[in-house]
């Protein structure tokens, strides 16, 4: 699994922090995210993909391999 993230869409929503702190993170001064590991581990795949359904802005893009 690969994983992108579009800064422009986020919103700073945090969802994605919630569903997979080892993946994802939030920038201190504005909120937005954080990318970790473009290419998390499989046991965290189910992680990811509550994070990238959780989204409210759609800004997680999984391309799954």
């Amino acid at each position: 699994m690969k994983v992108r993230v579009e800064l422009d869409r986020c919103v700073g929503g945090g969802q994605c922090v919630l569903a997979a702190p080892d993946v994802f993170d939030q920038r201190d001064e504005d909120g937005l995210v954080i990318l970790l590991q473009a290419s998390p581990p499989t046991e965290l795949h189910d992680a990811v993909r509550e994070a990238a359904h959780a989204c409210p802005a759609l800004a997680i893009e999984l391309l799954e391999e």
